[in-house]
């Protein structure tokens, strides 16, 4: 029975040592959102800015250009997953998976040819372990990305986007990220950047806003093709803040669970451990009291 309570304790003291780790990751995490989410914030006046640009130059000109064009029957399509560099997020990383696997599928079904980029460990583990190619992959910065590593990324689909699709070139860009909507809902999304869905504002009228004409210097191509590589690096960068966000928002409701778990085992096993204390102390008594009546009857024995 001894040895009974030695197991208990023992494990007792393992489990309130894993919930004291599991505390403080949920702490950490905590903190990390509201970094995280002010970056968010911080990044979209830039991001909406350079869209309503886009569409000025898109509907001021009939420039057929890779950004607003799309392609009479597009062939090829490049999927950029954004998943995570670390566990421990409950189900962050295979959600997102999950839905570039469906837009995998739904691609495929369009008859387009899928090139798939990948951003983060969890994501590059999963396509290597079942052996499927991968064009391109970054990993290292998923929980504080910077302008820098989006530019790092959108450097080869820029690259893919402006070439000929015979030449290993891509005629549609995807990406496919967890969008941060609050502390509790974290939802996988996977939205078309290239070519450009031009989305004109609308006024109380519900009419579409009308822009201001312009002239181009040099030429509208021109601007375009300045504005590419900013458009989708601005997009790009936007999406790894959201899924960093996302990603630490979902680790602190796992180390939370973790920590609630931890704390009703303890008490579980705290009340086994009292009950195999008292059965130790019960069978105690037991031996006394029956050591005590053997000694009575045998002293009685003596005397007759």
């Amino acid at each position: 029975m001894g040895a009974q309570l030695r197991v208990y304790k023992r494990r007792i003291r393992s489990v309130t040592a894993t919930k004291k780790i599991t505390k403080a990751m949920e702490m950490i995490a905590a903190s990390r959102i509201v970094k995280a989410q002010r970056k968010v914030a911080a990044s979209m006046p830039y991001a909406t800015e350079l869209n309503r640009a886009v569409t000025a130059v898109a509907t001021g000109s009939t420039t057929k250009h890779p950004l607003t064009t799309e392609a009479e029957t597009p062939a090829r399509a490049a999927i950029l997953l954004v998943t995570s560099d670390r566990g421990l997020a409950g189900g962050y990383s295979s959600n997102a998976i999950k839905a570039a696997e469906k837009l995998t599928e739904r691609l495929r079904g369009e008859g387009k040819e899928v090139v798939t980029y990948v951003i983060g460990r969890k994501g590059v583990a999963y396509y290597n372990f079942r052996e499927r190619k991968i064009a391109e992959s970054w990993t290292g910065f998923t929980d504080s990305p910077t302008y820098a590593d989006a530019k790092r990324a959108a450097a080869p689909m820029i690259e893919a986007v402006t070439q000929e699709t015979a030449e290993g070139g891509v005629d549609e860009l995807h990406i496919v990220f967890t969008e941060f909507v609050s502390m509790m809902t974290q939802n996988p999304v996977d939205n078309r950047m290239l070519p450009l869905s031009l989305d004109l504002t609308k006024d109380e009228d519900g009419k579409g806003e009308i822009l201001p004409l312009f002239d181009f210097e040099p030429s509208a191509e021109d601007v375009l093709d300045a504005l590419l590589p900013r458009y989708v690096e601005s997009r790009i960068y936007n999406a790894l803040l959201q899924a960093a966000a996302s990603e630490h928002a979902a680790r602190r409701r796992a180390m939370k669970s973790a920590t609630d778990n931890a704390g009703e085992l303890v008490k579980s096993l705290s009340r086994l451990a009292n009950a195999a204390r008292q059965a130790e102390i019960t069978q105690e008594i037991s031996e006394i009291v029956g050591g005590a009546s053997a000694l009575a009857d045998a002293t009685a024995g003596s005397d007759k």
